[in-house]
């Protein structure tokens, strides 16, 4: 018996787990030279520094979407992140990555 494959249109699932883990993997580094440079003492835990009150410039949380284009397969743009920047990694996750997930849906036509 053949199996049936779907439709080569059909619309793949937003890949969240791997956009948060890129821009984590960013984030974390951009807090870690924030930090350094504002005399902050971080956490020594990664759910600790998540959450750790860490000024992250808008210009800075752009950069790290670079890292996000290769997931997504589509450049982002800058007006993704909000103009100010952010109280924490957490802070900018929570923002960015439904603002990501719009983009996938509107590019891929993927429903989240």
């Amino acid at each position: 018996m053949a199996t049936i494959a779907p439709p080569a249109s059909a619309a793949t699932a937003f890949p969240k787990a791997a956009v948060i883990k890129a821009l984590c993997d960013e984030l974390l580094a951009v807090a870690q030279i924030e930090a350094q440079l504002r005399g902050i003492s971080l956490p020594k835990d990664q759910a600790g520094t998540m959450k750790a009150a860490v000024p992250l410039d808008s210009l800075s949380v752009v950069d790290t979407l670079c890292a996000v284009d290769t997931v997504v397969g589509f450049e982002l743009r800058d007006n993704i992140v909000r103009t100010g920047g952010y109280d924490s990694i957490e802070d900018a996750l929570a923002h960015v990555v439904p603002r990501i997930e719009k983009v996938w849906v509107k590019k891929k036509g993927a429903k989240p």
